[in-house]
C-alpha cells in the first residue's frame, strides 16, 4: 500500500479491497487516476483509492500513467537535538530537492539541503522513509516520491534560506516548535514525525 497526497487528502494505491472500507474507489488507468486526483483536489472526496491487483506492480504502473520526480532530503538534527526547519508556500517544510541526473538519493539529500538551508557537514544517519504527493508541475500532474534521511550536523554558522526556491526562513526547532510548525506544515511533513 503507498499513500499518495494531493492537496493533503489521501490518494491511496492498494492491492487488498478491504483498504479500500465504504470509501470510493477507482481502477488503474489513466481517466481513473485523473478523476481521483481532480476528486480530491476540489474536495469531492476527503480519500480516494485506486486498486490494483499486484502489489509489486502498483506504483510502477502508477507512473506509467503520471510522470514521476524523485527527490530527496533531510531531517537534521544539531548537537542540542534542534531539527531544522524551512518556510515556503506560507508552510513549514523540511528541505528537499529534486535528484540530479547521475547522482545518488543520499548526494542528492545532502547536497539539497546544503543549497536550501547554508547548514554544511551534514551526515546521513540512516535512511527514514519515502513520501509521495501529488503537485502541478507547468500544468501537468506529477507524482513526487521524496526520500527522507535523518541527518545529524554541528555546523553552528549562519543559517541562509534559498531565495530562488522561495525559502523565506530557515529555523533550528525545538519540540515544542516543532509542534506549533507542524500544524502550519504537510501532511508528508507530519507522518516523518509519526503525526
Amino acid at each position: 500500500m503507498y499513500k499518495v497526497f494531493v492537496n493533503e487528502r489521501p490518494l491511496v494505491l492498494t492491492n487488498n479491497l478491504s483498504d479500500t472500507g465504504d470509501h470510493k474507489y477507482f481502477l488503474l488507468n489513466e481517466e481513473s487516476i485523473q478523476e481521483a486526483i481532480t476528486s480530491l483536489r476540489k474536495g469531492k472526496l476527503s480519500e480516494a483509492y485506486i486498486y490494483h491487483p499486484n502489489q509489486e506492480e502498483i506504483l510502477k504502473k502508477f507512473t506509467k500513467r503520471i510522470p514521476l520526480v524523485v527527490a530527496a532530503g533531510g531531517v537534521v538534527t544539531n548537537k542540542e537535538g534542534k531539527v531544522l526547519f524551512i518556510y515556503r508556500n506560507d508552510k513549514w517544510d523540511l528541505p528537499k530537492g529534486k535528484l540530479d541526473k547521475g547522482e545518488s538519493i543520499e548526494t542528492c539529500a545532502i547536497r539539497e539541503v546544503m543549497e536550501e538551508t547554508g547548514v554544511k557537514d551534514l551526515r546521513i544517519e540512516n535512511f527514514l522513509r519515502t513520501t509521495y504527493h501529488v503537485f502541478k508541475n507547468n500544468g501537468v500532474d506529477t507524482l513526487k516520491e521524496v526520500h527522507w534521511f535523518a541527518m545529524k550536523t554541528y555546523y553552528e554558522g549562519k543559517l541562509k534560506g534559498e531565495k530562488k526556491e522561495g525559502i523565506h526562513k530557515v529555523k533550528w526547532k525545538g519540540p515544542v516548535k516543532i509542534k506549533e510548525a507542524l500544524e502550519n506544515s504537510f501532511a508528508n511533513i507530519r507522518i516523518l514525525f509519526g503525526y
